[in-house]
């Protein structure tokens, strides 16, 4: 008997990434529609280990990628999506048809295509993609539904196995020789290479010091203005940018003169009783034209800029914006506008700032690049009606209403009308009483109508702003050639030329943009990964290298040159742009960037052919002829060259670099003086009465501490050690007993190497100290550790004043302490940092708390870690309720327990765009 037929119920199922966004689009659908998150993706490529075991010493082991068969990647459901998932399935059964909605780029393509491939659904399939969370957004989105894009989705899933191919051949290499924990990617190698050589660029740099003269002159009529010497008889006075990085003057055109103090203060005193005349005057156009529209790139560059925000931070807000309907989608490299928000712009540039502020026709943009558009518009204010800031400040947080303002003004200002005015340059001259005739020169823009700028005016990085110093808007007053000035407090000047300035993460999001390496989703995750990794650290806005990234870019230039050379980084992007467009094969292109083929060698050739590594060379840098630093497993340390004679065991002098001590600060005259503070590093305190074994004060990276050294086994002992025999009769060689761990512990912070006494060492290795047992019979201990002195009680622990009470505290007094009420670390219970309300779902009180690892949002029954990079300040109760109900979409984290499999399914694939398919299809629309 057939399956009876499903009851049609008139619901569509609407499937979206972020549970933020579900509220958002529902209210706009109405009726019929059921929307639910997906909450990000679901599945991915598991960890080796955690394949089957059946699957671990096939093809797919390496990987988790079938090498033998055109690169089929082999999924997994996530743990903490099972549930997730579960759910999805039970509403999809209930409804009629299925509109995936994630976002519209290749990420959401891809999250929409391994749902179709897990939901397996039995009803239409449609792909509802839009850019703004407005009415008018999801109304023109429903009126523009089309099939899912196989060739996006096999872009996407081409950049992972190929993340997964890059990370996991050349990862295993850097653990291997510099450390354990490092990894390599195809964007993360390129940006840290970036930072390490513009490092390695100012620990070259040799400064140049050169002189000018500045002086203030004046019209009869008492009219003043500055200026600066700019050329002495005839010759251009050098400047900064005349010099190399190696402190020389660079070959010239035109002749230069190279100023000292000297010659500087001579000419000053020359000039004292000089008649001075104007000998030129010259009047330029001036016009400046708006910024495009924000792309990812440009918006994280000017809120680094201007709000000194990160990149993830910048993203961060965006998302929220976007989220609740405020901004058009935010990962784009496009800076097209619509039609609709060209004529928003206008409308408000006019009403704001009147019909000559706007020019006659709307302004074009065309991207940079030819590359593939992430999305299809800028980044904008939402609406076929853009609201002002003032319309949303009270319905936004402090960072959400900042960054939407930022977006309204640039929008606004891009098609305004331009700027006008003159550059107006004025030089003078005057002769020394030795004769020498020096010019002076002086400019300054004067803006006549201010156009654009009177709504938004882009930032510049710092290099950029001191080159356009002179180019700030200064009015000089009205002269003329031959027109007599009084020159007054002439002041000569010295400088020193600048190594090139770090980047920042403005500059270095530009530079990869520059360079067309990564894409619009990738420059933020990229920042946070080399940060994360250890390889960066920031010192105010700059982006300064580790010693260790030093090491890991030395092995991947001289071993892996290929996969970090900006030219083939950016010719991958290009690739990956032709499989998404459907011009290239992803098979194809896969086996030739693994395997090789003709004169193309593959990674699986690189990694097998890489011969013998010389680790201490790779973790070496010369700072002086015999001093080296090397990156060692404490940490990067100094090491001096031992002299030609000297004794056979003698140990190199060592000393350890701090970690706050930038490379660049690492000179010559740095070094000798760290040798000069350095600490004795060990010393020999003498034997245990006990165990006879030698006790040492060592220094370490993490402080000085006591140890005893365990010698190993001779020969003899091993001999002498019970003979075991094998079932055949045969002895079985002699076993190396268990090695002995060291007792070890830290110095008190009143103690050093130099004084510790081998009394003090044995009390401090004989911790933890037992101090009894409390009513119940559980024992109590007083100990050290990383924060500092505590007692402890079962799983209780409870902090003590100072280190010296751990041999002086008695049982009475500890028991006295467990009696108070728990205070977190050595402070009392300190009431919550920050209160939200109530939360809609669970109906209680939403707190942040500072908890072990850092601030955390709780209503008492859902956690969640305030995310990285989000200040208190910046957290919004909408924010807190959200972070929620995304901890709640995601159910709770199983620790333990296999992950559920799922095999890509092989299975002849079809796509609406070509005659040969590519993906496992999703049932097609019913149109």
């Amino acid at each position: 008997m057939p399956a009876k037929a499903k009851e049609p119920t008139g619901k569509k199922l609407v499937i979206v990434e972020s549970p933020a966004k579900v509220k958002s689009i529902a209210k706009y659908l109405g009726e019929g529609f059921d929307v639910d998150a997906s909450v990000g993706h679901i599945r991915d490529l598991p960890q080796p280990s955690e394949l089957p075991t059946e699957l671990k010493k096939t093809s797919v082991g390496k990987f988790a990628v079938d090498l033998e068969n055109d690169f089929e990647p082999y999924y997994v459901v996530y743990p903490d999506k099972k549930k997730r998932v579960s759910e999805l399935k039970a509403k999809l059964k209930e409804a009629d048809e299925l509109y995936l909605a994630t976002d519209a780029d290749r990420e959401g393509e891809a999250i929409a295509w391994h749902l179709l491939q897990v939901l397996k659904p039995k009803v239409p399939v449609r792909r509802l993609a839009f850019t703004e969370i407005t009415k008018e957004g999801i109304e023109r989105a429903l009126g523009n539904m089309r099939e899912l894009d196989t060739d996006l989705v096999d872009a996407q899933e081409t950049r992972r196995v190929l993340d997964r191919l890059y990370g996991y051949e050349i990862s295993p290499v850097l653990w291997r020789k510099i450390a354990r924990g490092l990894s390599a990617g195809r964007v993360q190698s390129v940006a840290t290479r970036l930072v390490v050589e513009r490092e390695r660029e100012r620990m070259a740099f040799v400064p140049a010091g050169y002189w000018d003269i500045k002086g203030n002159f004046a019209t009869t009529e008492g009219e003043g203005f500055a200026a600066k010497l700019s050329a002495v008889d005839g010759a251009r006075v050098a400047s900064g940018r005349d010099f190399d990085d190696k402190g020389q003057l660079k070959s010239a055109r035109t002749k230069l003169v190279h100023l000292d103090r000297e010659g500087a203060e001579s000419l000053v005193s020359n000039l004292a009783e000089a008649d001075f005349a104007v000998t030129s005057v010259e009047d330029k156009p001036y016009t400046r034209r708006p910024a495009a529209p924000f792309t990812t790139s440009t918006l994280q560059q000017e809120a680094s800029r201007k709000l000194r925000w990160s990149s993830r931070v910048t993203m961060q807000v965006a998302q929220r914006l976007y989220e609740n309907g405020y901004i058009t989608y935010m990962r784009t490299d496009s800076v097209f506008l619509s039609n609709e928000a060209v004529n928003a712009a206008r409308k408000q540039a006019t009403e704001l700032y009147g019909a000559d502020a706007v020019p006659a026709a709307p302004r074009v943009y065309k991207a940079k690049s030819d590359a593939a558009q992430e999305a299809h518009e800028a980044i904008r204010p939402a609406g076929d009606m853009f609201r002002r800031p003032t319309d949303v400040r009270s319905s936004l947080g402090k960072d959400e209403y900042t960054l939407y303002e930022l977006i309204w003004k640039r929008t606004v200002a891009s098609q305004m009308a331009d700027a006008k005015g003159f550059t107006a340059t004025i030089k003078l001259s005057g002769t020394a009483s030795d004769q020498r005739v020096a010019e002076f020169s002086a400019s300054g823009t004067v803006i006549t109508f201010r156009g654009f700028l009177a709504a938004y005016e882009e930032g510049k990085d710092q290099s950029e702003t001191e080159s356009n110093e002179q180019n700030s808007e200064t009015r000089l007053p009205q002269l003329s050639v031959g027109q007599q000035l009084i020159g007054d407090e002439l002041q000569a000047l010295g400088h020193e030329t600048t190594p090139p300035a770090r980047y920042t993460e403005a500059s270095i999001v530009a530079e990869l943009e520059r360079r067309e390496i990564g894409r619009p989703s990738t420059y933020a995750p990229t920042i946070s990964t080399i940060m994360d990794r250890g390889y960066v650290t920031k010192r105010g806005g700059a982006l300064v290298p580790s010693w260790i990234a030093f090491s890991v870019v030395r092995l991947l230039e001289e071993h892996f040159a290929q996969y970090v050379d900006y030219d083939f980084t950016a010719r991958l992007e290009d690739d990956l742009d032709e499989i998404a467009k459907g011009h290239r094969a992803r098979t194809d292109w896969l086996n030739l960037f693994y395997f090789g083929a003709g004169e193309v060698e593959g990674l699986k050739h690189v990694v097998d052919n890489l011969g013998d590594i010389d680790a201490r060379a790779i973790n070496s840098i010369k700072i002086t002829d015999d001093i080296t630093l090397r990156v060692g497993k404490f940490g990067p340390y100094l090491e001096r060259a031992l002299p030609a004679d000297a004794e056979e065991g003698t140990e190199p002098q060592r000393a350890n670099v701090p970690e706050e001590l930038a490379p660049d600060e690492l000179t010559a005259a740095k070094a000798e003086e760290l040798f000069a503070n350095a600490q004795v590093s060990e010393r020999e305190l003498g034997r245990d009465p006990e165990t006879g074994r030698q006790i040492v004060a060592k220094d370490g990276r993490y402080g000085a501490y006591v140890t005893e050294i365990i010698e190993e086994p001779t020969a003899e002992e091993l001999a002498a050690q019970p003979v075991e025999y094998y079932k055949n009769g045969k002895p079985k060689p002699p076993k190396k007993p268990a090695k002995i761990k060291p007792r070890t512990a830290s110095l008190f912070k009143s103690m050093s190497i130099e004084t510790v006494t081998l009394e003090e060492a044995l009390k401090l290795m004989s911790l933890p100290r037992v101090l009894g047992t409390d009513a119940e019979g559980e024992e109590i201990t007083v100990q050290n550790g990383r924060f500092g002195p505590y007692l402890k009680k079962g799983s209780d622990s409870r902090s003590i004043e100072s280190e010296e009470q751990i041999f002086t505290i008695t049982l009475e007094e500890a028991l006295a302490i467990y009696a108070q009420p728990k205070q977190r670390g050595r402070r009392a219970a300190v009431p919550p940092l920050a209160e939200f309300g109530v939360d809609p779902t669970s109906e209680k009180n939403i707190v942040v708390k500072d908890g072990r690892f850092g601030p955390y949002i709780t209503d008492g029954v859902t956690n969640i870690t305030v995310p990285r990079g989000t200040s208190l300040e910046e957290l919004t109760r909408e924010r807190a309720i959200e972070l929620l109900a995304e901890k709640r979409a995601r159910g709770p984290v199983k620790r333990k327990g296999s992950a559920a499999t799922t095999k890509k399914a092989p299975a002849k694939k079809t796509t609406a765009k070509k005659a040969t398919a590519k993906k496992a299809p999703a049932k097609k629309s019913e149109k």
